[in-house]
Order: C-alpha cells, then structure tokens, then sequence
C-alpha cells in the first residue's frame, strides 16, 4: 500500500489543494490556507510537515512555498530569521524566569520572538494554552508540560502532531506507534545529587541522608542520583534519611521537619540533600530552633539554588544550569526550523555545585 492510499480522503484532497494553490501562488501563509481550505491551523501545519518530509513544499517563516519557486531565498539565508516561538512554562516565578530569560536572549541572537505564556502547577490540560499559541501562529513550540496528569499522554501526542518543532523543557517524551521521542532539554538533576553525595562523603560523612519536597517533579531524578552516588561510595542509605516533606508555606512542613530532625538524630545522619532551597533553609531554621549547629551538627546541601545563596549561613546547593536550558532549547527550535530532516536531539546540561558555608567536615568523636 502506497503512502498516498493510508491517507483519509479529506487529507488527499486539502494536499492536493494546497499544492494547487502553491502552483499558483507561490508562497502561502498558514493563515490563508485555513481559510481557504477550511481547516485548522494545527491541520494545516501538519499537512505542511509531512509535505516537507516529502520534499514537496519549503516551510517558510508563518507559511510554506514550493523548493522551485523563483522568489524563495537563498538556503544558505533561509535560517529563522523573523519567527516566533512560542514559549509554555508551569510557573512564572521561581526556577522558570531564569529559563525565559536564557531563551529570550538566544532568540534575540538568532532574531526569533519569545512569545512566553505562563501555566501553573495545578492545571490539569495545557492543550487550551497551546492552542492559543499555535493559533497566534507562532513557527515553533517550546513547552514545559504537565507530566502527572490524565491529560500528558494526549498532550504530548497533539504536541507531536503540530507539524510545528516542538522541544519539551526538563521534560522528556515519545509519541506515536513507534514511540518516537520529541526533542528535549533536560538538566541531569541525578548527576546534581551525585555531586552533592560525593561532596560529603569527601568530607568524610558516612550517613548522608536526603529530603525531598513532594509536590515537585524534579523529586525523582534527585532521590535516583542520590541513591546511584550512596551505592557508588559504598554508604548504606537503608539507617539514614529518606523523606518528603510538604512545600515549606504548607502548616504542615514544620511538624514534617521535626520528624527529619529527629531521624537524623535517631540514625546518625550528619549530613542531607534537600530539595529545593525553601524546604532547605526551613530545616536550617528548625535546627537552629531546637539548638542543632548546620554545619556544625548537621550538613546541608540545598538543590536549586534560587536563594540558597543569601542565606546565612549561605547554602551550599547544587545548581541547575537554568539560563542554559533554555538558550539550548531555542536552538534546537531554530536548527529543526531550518532543515526540518534533521535527526531529533535530546540534549542533557550538568548542574553545578556552590559550595559555601552550610557544610563541614564531619565532626569525629576523640579517641579514648
């Protein structure tokens, strides 16, 4: 069977439409061909890729021409100059804004427009979001979707059925029959944690516990590299910390830290990893509270590193290459908008590690 015989009839004849009226025109606007053919912008966009993928049309910047046309520039020009990206993140504030900012300083560089759109953590379907965004007419879609709700699995499978490029912001995902993956860029949050181990067992800690705020989905790539560093350095985490705590502007998070302290007293732990840096410098505060020296008693190593760093004692944390992830994101957008054949890329950034004043060598009883 042909590829041509598996399309529904209503594709093969707005196909056969739009490559009639590109004869004519020569260049199309996404905008005019949903009107004349009666379609949505999502429809027709995906009827562009695959035409492109086909090597029957050129996508250009809000449209598609023929790869005959006399007026097409030059391909050696025909990079992103003049489109937008459209840009979705679960939260405006804390982690994301460092993101944006990455972002919209690449695609100042490559002469895109950032056009950025705030969701939150408690939506439960991103699509109407994005629907807004695509029917903007925006070239490209960078996205941080929500992963941990009945609506991912058909959100990401609209996602890849655009026709626009689409890269997922520390997200990863596949879609269609055959599980193809949607270009990424992620952070290697369980290498993050692993510094962090390895930091403290360096200092000579040999119960190095780890806390963890629930509500976030960076949680289990952070307890994965906690555990892999534990195993590598041959501590045994089973007489150690290993909790969740509530976000730190819960009621419920101060009762929850008591019992961290309190496992750390019962076990031996002298040194954590917490995440993120609110629920860090909360346990930093009820140490001091119930009369616990950090670093003295205890050694702290917050992940994030938003406010880590203004503490006092300053924090040490591990920090997420935020502005990077979203300067390599709006790359990948550009590069897939200029040669849409390319190989798709999933692209992982190393965090860093600020060590400042939370942390100390392990205090050793003296010999008798």
């Amino acid at each position: 069977m042909s590829t041509s015989d598996k399309r529904g009839p209503l594709q093969v004849a707005r196909r056969a439409r739009l490559l009639e009226r590109l004869q004519r025109d020569g260049v199309l606007r996404v905008s005019d061909l949903t009107d004349a053919l009666g379609a949505s912008t999502v429809t027709i966009r995906r009827d562009i890729a695959q035409l492109a993928s086909e090597g029957l049309v050129r996508r250009v910047h809000g449209g598609v021409a023929l790869p005959s046309a006399d007026d097409l520039r030059d391909p050696e020009l025909d990079g992103p100059s003049g489109g937008s990206v459209g840009m979705l993140v679960p939260s405006l504030d804390y982690y994301w804004p460092h993101v944006a900012r990455g972002a919209e300083g690449a695609a100042r560089e490559l002469d895109l427009k950032i056009v950025l759109r705030g969701s939150s953590y408690q939506t439960e379907d991103d699509r109407p979001q994005l629907n807004r965004l695509v029917d903007q007419g925006v070239d490209a879609l960078i996205v941080a979707p929500r992963m941990d709700v009945p609506t991912a699995r058909t959100t990401i499978e609209w996602l890849a059925g655009t026709g626009l490029p689409v890269v997922l912001l520390e997200r990863t995902a596949h879609a269609g029959p055959h599980h193809a993956f949607l270009e990424s860029v992620v952070t290697d949050h369980a290498q993050g944690a692993g510094m962090a181990v390895r930091h403290l067992t360096g200092l000579g800690h040999e119960k190095v516990g780890v806390v963890l705020a629930q509500p976030s989905p960076t949680r289990p790539h952070v307890r994965r590299g906690w555990l892999e560093a534990a195993d590598d350095c041959g501590l045994d985490v089973t007489g150690t910390v290993d909790m969740l705590v509530p976000d730190a502007q819960s009621p419920d998070c101060r009762a929850a830290l008591d019992r961290v302290i309190d496992r750390c007293l019962e076990t031996g732990t002298t040194a954590l990893l917490v995440h993120a840096d609110a629920e860090a410098i909360a346990l930093v505060e009820r140490c001091e509270e119930r009369h616990l020296s950090v670093p003295g008693d205890l050694s702290v190593i917050a992940y994030d590193d938003e406010v880590a760093g203004l503490f006092s004692p300053a924090l040490t944390a591990v920090r997420p290459p935020r502005g990077s992830i979203g300067v390599a994101a709006v790359r990948l957008a550009a590069d897939r908008l200029a040669d849409p054949r390319r190989p798709v890329h999933r692209v992982m950034i190393s965090p860093s590690l600020q060590v400042r004043d939370s942390v100390a060598a392990l205090r050793r009883p003296p010999a008798k």
